[in-house]
């Protein structure tokens, strides 16, 4: 079969960094071609370059059998080419309607038909299987996967032959990936060739059909068979090396179960309630313990931790560090306290995008490098030297601007910020920290969330991969519908006994 997309010898060159070197990608009609590679790898600037948002310094683009120009995102949307972004490029003022329309918007001498705008975002949203989201409503209202579902319903409206998909299921419910599915095969079927990016490689196995795999800006291996080619081959390809997929060991004399009970609490919550969100939800957090929060995207587990943060203020309930209270709504009271958070969105909710590494990582924690009103950069420099190099950021640059780091080493760049001064740190709270890391990366953030238990520091997280919390906490916490079903020890739990109860809300 003819290749509908041919990209040969792609290069881009950055300012200390050669991002492509002579990537060549095929992809054809109605199939799935799967793009790996690590973070930094290279996949977001090719992605990019296809987007038309970066022009190739070397290398041709033949689409449709024609060679192209993809001059800007307009160009690549009018060539056939629609592009959903990890992190996504939606307006929060705008409607659902005014979103999926944007800049082909239904008008008539001059006025924009709305009615007829919303029947036909309507219809997207049907087709997506979310029929109920109003196309009226302020996408800015929508949670995680209410956006991403619009941007889907964006890309379709423009009657693209090829969509590139990043992270689509990053934040989607175990549920809502097999909707992601069933609709990515409806579009193959019909001849749309999806370009899917991913570090889940369990989701490569299912939806793929063929694989290429990037390392440092080159493409290390080109139109594998998804459904064949082992994980252990694609980890190799990946990372350079063989990984182990193990979690990092628990102590033996852990914080788990009978074990902990020694320990000192360093978080407890009771009672604490958000009309809307989670009712009547009380846990505790020892020292040295890492507790997960299972749950369906939807079903209130953020807004828990944003609530025991202080970015949400809770309507009855209260929160405990050391036994003393935290004063509600107040993130302020909960830093002094020796909190620290790294949210879900890590770019609208952590990061200054704009600012530097180093301006990201000192944020919290400027005034330990004030002296008489004056700021020691040199000691401010060497601390974030440090933690670039424990945490292996790349590149090891803190005058880098954060905005131009893949997505996780942006994520490290947050978990950096609170580790500046671990002494001061009592409780870590982690809403998907592996949001968009690659799978070597991903080894190296579970070894550091397990050192810093050791050290005694309470962690607290939510992960929408079940393996993830059963791998990494000591006790699990399963929430549904804003309630917390199950509450135990990690090593009693499988994968197939925590999706039942968030599913049927059944406890064991």
């Amino acid at each position: 079969m003819e290749p509908l997309l041919l990209m040969r010898g792609i290069a881009k060159q950055f300012p200390g960094v050669r991002a492509l070197d002579g990537v060549d990608l095929d992809v054809r009609p109605g199939e799935v071609h799967c793009l790996l590679g690590q973070n930094g790898a290279g996949k977001s600037t090719l992605i990019k370059v296809l987007a038309g948002a970066h022009q190739p310094d070397e290398g041709e683009i033949v689409f449709a059998g024609e060679p192209v120009r993809l001059a800007g995102p307009t160009a690549a949307m009018r060539a056939g080419i629609a592009t959903i972004y990890q992190e996504l490029d939606l307006v929060d003022g705008l409607s659902v309607a005014e979103n999926i329309f944007l800049g082909h918007e239904r008008a008539r001498f001059g006025f924009t038909r709305r009615a007829e705008a919303e029947r036909a975002a309507r219809e997207l949203l049907g087709r997506l299987g979310h029929g109920e989201i109003p196309p009226r409503r302020e996408v800015g209202r929508l949670p995680a996967a209410g956006k991403q579902v619009v941007s889907m319903a964006r890309a379709l409206s423009h009657d693209a032959r090829l969509i590139v998909m990043d992270e689509p299921s990053a934040a989607l419910a175990h549920d809502e990936v097999g909707n992601l599915f069933r609709i990515i095969r409806e579009l193959t079927g019909a001849g749309v060739a999806v370009v899917y990016i991913s570090h889940r490689l369990e989701e490569i196995r299912e939806i793929g059909d063929r694989v290429t795999v990037l390392k440092d800006g080159r493409a290390v291996a080109g139109g594998l068979p998804a459904r064949t080619t082992s994980t252990e081959e694609i980890v190799a390809m990946m990372t350079g090396r063989d990984v182990e997929y193990a979690f990092p060991e628990r102590p033996k004399s852990g914080a788990s179960g009978a074990s902990g009970e020694g320990r000192a609490e360093v978080l407890r919550v009771e009672g604490l309630t958000l009309p809307g969100a989670f009712e009547d939800v009380s846990l505790t957090v020892r020292a040295g313990e890492i507790v997960g929060l299972a749950g369906l995207v939807g079903s209130g587990r953020s807004e828990i931790l944003e609530a025991v943060y202080g970015a949400r203020r809770p309507a009855r309930g209260r929160v405990l560090v050391d036994g003393r209270p935290v004063r509600p709504g107040d993130t302020r009271a909960a830093v002094r306290r020796g909190m620290g958070m790294a949210p879900e969105e890590r770019k609208s909710q952590a990061l200054l995008m704009n600012e530097t590494v180093a301006g990201n990582v000192s944020v919290a924690g400027l005034s330990r490098y004030a002296s008489f009103g004056w700021l020691s950069r040199r000691r401010e420099l060497a601390d974030v030297h440090r933690q670039i190099e424990a945490l292996d950021i790349r590149p090891p640059d803190p005058g880098r601007p954060v905005v131009t780091l893949s997505g996780g080493n942006q994520q490290k760049v947050v978990l950096a910020r609170w580790l500046l001064d671990p002494a001061g740190l009592r409780l870590l709270i982690l809403d998907e920290p592996t949001r968009g890391v690659d799978v070597g990366a991903r080894a190296e953030l579970y070894a550091v969330i397990r050192e810093l238990a050791g050290r005694g520091i309470g962690v607290l997280l939510v992960s929408s991969e079940v393996p993830e919390v059963l791998g990494l906490a000591d006790r699990v916490l399963v929430v549904r519908d804003g309630r917390v079903v199950h509450t135990g020890d990690a090593r009693g739990l499988d994968e197939s006994a925590v999706l039942n109860m968030i599913m049927e809300g059944s406890a064991l």
